[in-house]
């Protein structure tokens, strides 16, 4: 298995592709791994060379103790492409995968060809859910929380119909380990860069869900839009994790999106 030694922390990456395509990183969402690109990956590897990685504290990376920032999450992910000797990426982050965006686009955008944002938001009006979850899941364990994230990553209809992938990610919620998701959790709850988008100079395309209850639309992906310089926007009809509800959608925004 790929591993990059990241300032005392290993970390698990998969680099697929030929290495003179431009490199496309993916960054995904709290309490999935890299495995939640498998679709975009497929569908791009043609074009692109394919970084995933899983995020401090889930996946095969290790999980440091104590409360995470978003701030530490994005220096991982510099800290990984320059362990790979990759100058300038592209970068695709969902949910906490995109607020690790936000923080590159604005105090790494010479490290950046182009930036998607996807169901994600600069900063929750209330975080006090986010600290009820922290703190169940460290005194519960995951599966008091899985059937609850499940019904807000996928839709009722996406969740009756049974997809194979949404058994996928229910088995990769319930192996996340407490302390990483409760980690991450903690700098998702300590969210606050809206601030900063107004700095975000490398081309941007934002992605919400008509049917997100985690990062609503009107409050959180059209707020980013709007503050971040000539962003583009893309509304698809899913819940919050719009890369696999609407897969060949999303796909294909990303291809037109990272060719222009």
């Amino acid at each position: 298995m790929p591993f990059a030694h990241l300032a005392g922390l290993r970390a698990y990456y998969r680099l697929e592709g030929n290495g003179a395509r431009p490199v496309l990183m993916f960054s995904h969402s709290l309490g999935v791994d890299h495995g939640q690109w498998d679709s975009q990956a497929a569908g791009l590897l043609p074009r692109f060379q394919i970084l995933r990685y899983d995020i401090r504290g889930h996946g095969a990376t290790e999980v440091a103790p104590g409360a995470y920032s978003v701030e530490m999450l994005a220096r991982d992910a510099l800290a990984l492409a320059d362990a790979l000797g990759i100058r300038r990426f592209a970068f695709c982050g969902l949910s906490l995968g995109g607020m690790i965006g936000q923080w590159l686009g604005a105090h790494a955008a010479d490290r950046l060809t182009h930036l998607v944002l996807a169901n994600t938001t600069s900063r929750f009006a209330d975080p006090a859910p986010l600290e009820q979850r922290r703190q169940t899941v460290l005194r519960e364990g995951m599966r008091a929380v899985v059937d609850a994230v499940l019904g807000r990553f996928f839709t009722p209809e996406t969740l009756a119909a049974d997809w194979p992938v949404v058994a996928t990610v229910r088995r990769t919620l319930l192996a996340t380990d407490p302390a990483g998701y409760a980690g991450c959790c903690a700098a998702v709850r300590d969210l606050n860069q809206t601030e900063l988008l107004g700095r975000i100079g490398v081309p941007t395309l934002v992605i919400g869900g008509r049917r997100d209850q985690s990062t609503p639309w009107p409050a959180n992906g059209e707020v980013i839009a709007a503050k971040v310089p000539g962003a583009k926007t893309l509304l698809l009809p899913s819940a919050h994790l719009s890369n696999i509800e609407c897969a060949r959608q999303f796909t294909a925004a990303l291809e037109e999106f990272l060719s222009a």
